[in-house]
């Protein structure tokens, strides 16, 4: 499943999906379609190091999303979803991740 061609202007920023790489979400196959209720999350990284969150749905009154996310706030967001399609490393260069 994909996030779906996305081009938004907020801030200032031009977030576009074509342009980013993703690196996380919660798409799966359950045998007959690639929905998880309904909704899908997909997370990205800009080529300029910002995040941002597409948010899919079929739910009626429900509209997809593109949110623009601090690094911190996609951090959570990379440990939410199951499916990491790049290791953390990559996700967030220059983080570093200490033992508690």
């Amino acid at each position: 499943m994909e996030a779906g061609s996305w081009n938004k202007v907020t801030g200032g920023k031009r977030y576009r999906t074509a342009d980013s790489v993703e690196i996380a979400n919660d798409a799966y196959w359950d045998g007959k379609n690639w929905e998880r209720r309904g909704r899908n999350r997909f997370l990205f990284r800009t080529w300029n190091g910002n995040y941002f969150a597409v948010t899919r749905t079929q739910w009626q009154g429900e509209r997809n999303t593109l949110t623009p996310l601090s690094q911190d706030k996609a951090i959570l967001e990379w440990n939410e979803l199951p499916v990491h399609l790049v290791r953390f490393e990559e996700a967030f260069p220059g983080v570093t991740v200490e033992d508690a």
